[in-house]
């Protein structure tokens, strides 16, 4: 959970540091301007894995449950009564870091957010990592983590609760997120 999109996030970020400097531009406003796109790619990115039957969320009896193909997505807890209807976390994702982040960053920018380099880059990472951490908790776990002592594959356990790799990952984009949002001695721009 979560290494495939904190991998290629760092992948952007280094190449937004790599075009800025080739280019003599603040880092900052490019920074802003392919955080304000992103989640539109998140959102299209999360329909296709909902298409394609991966990434799909933990069983639940809810009325939209989503009954997926494959040996994996139909294999249920023992005990499970009826067809193994799963959660369909990327549509939630979908939501959350698609169209809900998508609108917040318009908001944030027609309120004059972009006044003050990096906000939107923060409000972006702040946003993400809470739709995140929400979601994560709907999505089955990678494999690996997965025991029979640790059904629900948490890293990190605190008795019956716990955080997974992927909100594990999400929170450095956390605290940086605050740190661009509310950087204090970081100039205003005129404007």
């Amino acid at each position: 959970g979560g290494m495939s999109f904190h991998g290629g996030f760092l992948g952007v970020f280094a190449g937004v540091l790599g075009f800025s400097w080739r280019n003599g531009l603040d880092w900052l406003r490019v920074g802003d301007a392919v955080a304000a796109a992103a989640p539109i790619g998140l959102f299209f990115g999360r329909i296709a894995n909902f298409i394609n039957a991966e990434l799909w969320g933990r069983p639940t009896t809810l009325p939209w449950a989503v009954a997926f193909p494959g040996e994996a997505a139909s294999t249920c807890p023992a005990g499970w009564e009826g067809a193994c209807g799963r959660h369909p976390s990327q549509i939630y994702e979908a939501g959350l870091e698609g169209l809900v982040l998508f609108c917040l960053l318009a908001l944030a920018i027609r309120r004059g957010a972009l006044k003050r380099r990096g906000r939107v880059f923060g409000i972006f990472l702040i946003g993400y990592g809470l739709a995140r951490i929400f979601v994560e908790r709907y999505r089955v776990a990678d494999a690996q983590f997965v025991t029979a002592e640790n059904p629900l594959g948490l890293v990190l356990r605190f008795g019956e609760t716990g955080l997974s790799m992927g909100q594990i990952l999400t929170l450095p984009m956390l605290a940086a997120g605050l740190l661009f949002l509310f950087w204090p001695w970081q100039p205003r721009d005129p404007a």
